[in-house]
């Protein structure tokens, strides 16, 4: 009877929040994103500009070099020197300042800078500096970068920055990240019902014993090319 009763006022309970609920809710019952509930989004179609504590010029380290004119260069820093977690585990990883110190102090032609003093200012206060997340997904989403890179760029045998700029866009051409990519569940299926080619000229040959085709075994296509789809298991990316 207790339990009956319990019930009933949960069922009471849930049609009166309905009830308000949709007496709240326009008349096209359709949930709008708008300026009050969604962050800024630029014109350009890139996502939010995020104010990191030091404005860090990725164009410098990993764009590519202009022969003409080296002060506007950069120096093709592979993506991994910095984010060096990346081929090995989930998380790409943020380098820590003693990597930016150890190449920044022996550049004295650069140490005038604003950015680089700011470098040095957390450097001297035994700060590590706190970068904000660019390109971040729900906590209930599990994205190993390992795996992509592994398969990539040391399979494959791809260039770096297309394989990084494939998720994170052109970054090699910006000063502070920016999301360019939309990174949803959907876009992420997609390049998953992709067929990629397991290895290419140059690659590592790792074949079906590679742990991450476990459960999506490479197949041989009409063409007589080896490839393979990305998983489709809920569980493999929502655990």
């Amino acid at each position: 009877m207790h339990r009956f009763l319990r019930f009933s006022v949960l069922l009471m309970g849930l049609f009166a929040a309905q009830s308000c609920l949709a007496a709240d809710t326009p008349q096209n019952k359709s949930l709008v994103w708008n300026e009050t509930t969604m962050p800024p989004v630029t014109v350009d179609g890139m996502g939010p500009e995020i104010e990191q504590p030091i404005e860090f010029p990725h164009w410098r380290h990993a764009g590519d070099p202009d022969p003409e004119h080296p002060e506007k260069g950069g120096m093709q820093i592979n993506c991994m020197y910095c984010h060096t977690y990346a081929r090995r585990s989930a998380v790409a990883g943020i380098p820590p300042i003693q990597k930016c110190i150890g190449c920044h102090q022996s550049i004295e032609s650069v140490q005038d800078k604003p950015r680089i003093k700011k470098l040095f200012e957390y450097w001297d206060a035994k700060k590590a500096i706190p970068w904000k997340k660019v390109h971040d997904v729900p906590d209930f989403v599990r994205f190993n970068h390992e795996r992509h890179i592994q398969r990539f760029f040391f399979q494959q045998n791809r260039p770096y920055q297309e394989v990084c700029g494939y998720c994170h866009g052109q970054v090699k051409e910006l000063t502070v990240g920016r999301r360019e990519k939309a990174i949803s569940m959907g876009w992420c299926a997609d390049c998953h019902k992709m067929d990629h080619p397991v290895t290419a000229e140059g690659g590592t040959p790792i074949g079906n014993q590679a742990y991450w085709y476990a459960y999506k075994k490479p197949v041989v296509n009409a063409s007589g090319a080896v490839t393979a789809n990305g998983p489709n298991d809920c569980w493999m990316c929502h655990k």
